[in-house]
């Protein structure tokens, strides 16, 4: 690793703490002047350095670069030879993970992009990506499991996001069946999970997970018809590097084993739509219900106007204030 890169390393571990030159240049065993020219190529590349004469230097605690190292200073060991790709502009980065599966990208391959021109979100929708503001990442796993194990990987994903979440603001996000996470009643992250299989077998030969957090982007930002719902973290000590590998660390371990009843319980913690009366759709029709539960296949067991029990294995839910 580059002088560069492994100053980056430390000023990410110890961001808004001042750290000596000569500190820093006795930990890499190069001289103070070498750091000096990689801090100054730093500064020049957009992170928020300051250099203070008898303190040395400090990273802002706003500065929110998006960069190999700093993901990397954050992932747990077992995960630190992991590809990290990180791209300036993507159509989307679940777009780019599929064309990446095809070429043969390991498992685990993490892929960001500071921002998307053509993010995706379920049911053909459009995701709202603004560079600088937000998260936008594909985690690419080869689990070899069961097709229907794709909602578990959903699963998993939204309790992953909602963990860092209230580890680093404290506060007690909610899920929205099946891929929505919402923060102060707002829709601030969606999932994406789209599996890559074998027709003739079944089984999934690769998944890529679509993760979009909203972090900072203000409410006037957000187009007209979603301005309403969608909503951003705005909590200080979220930061991207951070976010994304903790959000990795979290779905790489719970995916291990998806049958544990104990992601399912967390899922179920955070869900605000049990016991609650929905709109859903079949063939295309609207149907009035209410939520019982949702079982250990991560699906919705729901109660129609006719009384009967159905179970939803996936679509599109709405939650009504009097349904039934």
């Amino acid at each position: 690793m580059s002088v560069k890169k492994e100053i980056l390393k430390i000023l990410e571990e110890n961001r808004g703490k001042n750290l000596s030159g000569q500190d820093i240049a006795d930990k890499l065993s190069v001289s103070r002047a070498a750091v000096w020219k990689a801090i100054r190529s730093l500064k020049e590349q957009g992170y928020q350095i300051y250099a203070t004469t008898n303190k040395g230097y400090r990273m802002d605690e706003n500065s929110d670069v998006l960069s190999v190292e700093g993901i990397r200073a954050f992932l747990d060991e077992c995960y630190q030879e992991n590809n990290v790709l990180i791209y300036e502009s993507l159509d989307s980065t679940n777009s780019h993970a599929k064309r990446l599966v095809i070429d043969g990208i390991e498992h685990g391959s993490i892929i960001i992009a500071d921002e998307q021109t053509a993010g995706r979100g379920r049911l053909g929708r459009s995701f709202f990506s603004p560079a600088h503001t937000g998260l936008y990442m594909s985690l690419v796993l080869r689990p070899k499991r069961d097709i229907y194990d794709s909602v578990l990987i959903t699963i998993a994903a939204a309790v992953a996001v909602c963990l860092v979440i209230e580890e680093l603001t404290n506060e007690s996000p909610k899920i929205k069946w099946v891929n929505d996470v919402f923060l102060d009643k707002k829709k601030i992250c969606g999932i994406l999970t789209e599996g890559i299989g074998d027709l003739e077998t079944g089984a999934i030969e690769s998944i890529v997970v679509g993760i979009g957090v909203n972090l900072t982007t203000a409410a006037e930002k957000f187009p007209a018809e979603i301005k309403d719902k969608a909503g951003s973290v705005w909590r200080k000590g979220v930061y991207r590097n951070i976010l994304a590998a903790k959000i990795a660390n979290n779905l790489l371990r719970l995916q291990e084993n998806l049958t544990d009843p104990q992601l399912i319980a967390e899922y179920k913690s955070r869900s605000f739509i049990i016991d609650k009366d929905i709109l859903y759709q079949k063939n295309g029709t609207d149907y009035l219900g209410h939520v019982l539960d949702i079982n250990d296949r991560g699906n919705l067991v729901v109660r129609t106007s006719s009384e009967d029990i159905i179970i939803l294995e996936s679509g599109e839910v709405t939650i009504r204030e009097t349904c039934l």
